[in-house]
């Protein structure tokens, strides 16, 4: 009754089962394998071999791994292999495989256990199939951001007659829209209208702001070219809209007159919150613009102040987000990490005298040497006065 049982475990196991002499051909099989492959016993035992049961890459690799390393090794286990079925049918399997010795210690022959893998491969290719979906969404959800995060900036950055402009986007993330923004563009009787700002927080609520808070800007400006009172239009637009979801934003913003008679700009600006603005003169001079203002949109009625800077041929105007002062930076010159308001003012006196372009160039190559410590998106913008040395 054992014996019966013991062979009905045999024949019927879950898992195939045969034995091979030592040069590979089939002594036994059991029924399960057979039920898979579609062969009769007759037409595998003593008439072929294990490996002609294997794919054509199967039996190469038969040939020149699986066979060499059970004779040094006597098992192998947990390869990946395929059977090909009587009626060409591929079946992907596990395969493990011992020599059993005799009582002398000689070889006699080899014992191979066959896992039935389809289901797993099945669901393997499910998942690599769920993770080109992702990847696909994950490429789709780029593009958007990219595209949504260029419409939020100019196309193309213009510069007021006799002066040079230049400016750079750093997204801190390619997975979500950032919060900064910039412009530089026209106003009547020759006046030119810019800004630089950072909204908080980051992804679509952001990017509304953005929009919000650039088009109110530039409308203020047409109506009263006057930095003060467009950051105080923005504030009650921004409080109007979005104190219930605590919305607001830094922003410079600034009216500029070249001055092509003497050469140079005036620029009347006004800050809310906004990091400083730092003036580099052709005499090598750098220093920050004090401009003073809260946050815009965080309070009902909030001040601001305009100050007026006079720049001459040679001088670039610098403006910059939060995010460049405060990335994370390895040098000893950096407070609790950070990069610091003390750290780009030496930066600045190394760049002077400069031009827009090139002052761009070194905070972009800055930007990038900071790697991952950079962890928010940053802007930057330029506005110089041509000077015969540059």
């Amino acid at each position: 009754m054992l014996e019966d049982d013991l062979e009905d475990l045999y024949e019927n196991a879950p898992c195939g089962y045969l034995s091979t002499l030592l040069d590979g051909t089939l002594a036994r099989i059991n029924s399960t394998l057979l039920a898979w492959l579609g062969y009769s016993r007759e037409e595998l035992v003593g008439r072929r071999r294990f490996s002609d049961l294997l794919t054509g890459g199967g039996r190469i690799y038969h040939e020149t791994h699986f066979a060499p390393t059970l004779a040094m090794q006597g098992k192998i286990g947990g390869l990946s292999l395929e059977l090909r079925a009587k009626d060409g049918a591929r079946m992907p399997v596990f395969v493990t495989s011992v020599i059993k010795a005799g009582s002398d210690g000689q070889p006699q022959l080899i014992r191979t256990t066959v896992f039935d893998a389809r289901e797993r491969h099945a669901y393997e290719r499910e998942l690599l199939n769920a993770r080109r979906a992702a990847e696909r969404e994950d490429e789709r959800l780029r593009q958007l951001v990219t595209k949504l995060q260029r419409s939020l900036l100019p196309a193309v950055l213009q510069a007021p007659p006799g002066l040079e402009s230049a400016a750079y986007y750093r997204m801190a993330s390619t997975d979500e829209v950032g919060g900064d923004f910039y412009d530089l563009f026209p106003l009547d009787d020759g006046l030119w209208g810019f800004f630089l700002g950072d909204v908080s927080g980051k992804g679509v609520g952001a990017a509304a702001v953005t929009a919000l808070a650039r088009y109110t800007l530039r409308a203020a400006a047409v109506y009263d070219p006057d930095p003060a009172a467009a950051l105080h239009n923005l504030n009650t637009v921004l409080w109007q809209e979005y104190r219930e979801d605590a919305r607001y934003c830094t922003v410079v913003f600034g009216i500029l007159t070249p001055t092509p008679a003497v050469g140079g700009f005036t620029a009347v600006i006004a800050s809310g919150g906004h990091p400083e603005p730092l003036l580099l003169r052709a005499d090598g001079s750098v220093g920050y613009q004090r401009t003073k203002g809260r946050i815009v949109g965080a309070f009902p009625t909030s001040q601001f102040t305009n100050t007026t800077l006079v720049a001459k041929p040679g001088d670039t105007l610098l403006l910059y987000s939060d995010g460049l002062t405060e990335a994370r930076s390895a040098s000893s010159e950096t407070v609790d990490g950070r990069y610091g308001s003390a750290a780009l003012l030496r930066f600045a006196a190394h760049l002077a005298p400069t031009n827009a372009v090139a002052a761009v160039a070194a905070v972009t190559d800055l930007l990038g040497s900071f790697g991952t410590g950079l962890t928010d998106d940053t802007a930057v913008m330029a506005i110089s006065a041509p000077h015969s040395h540059f």
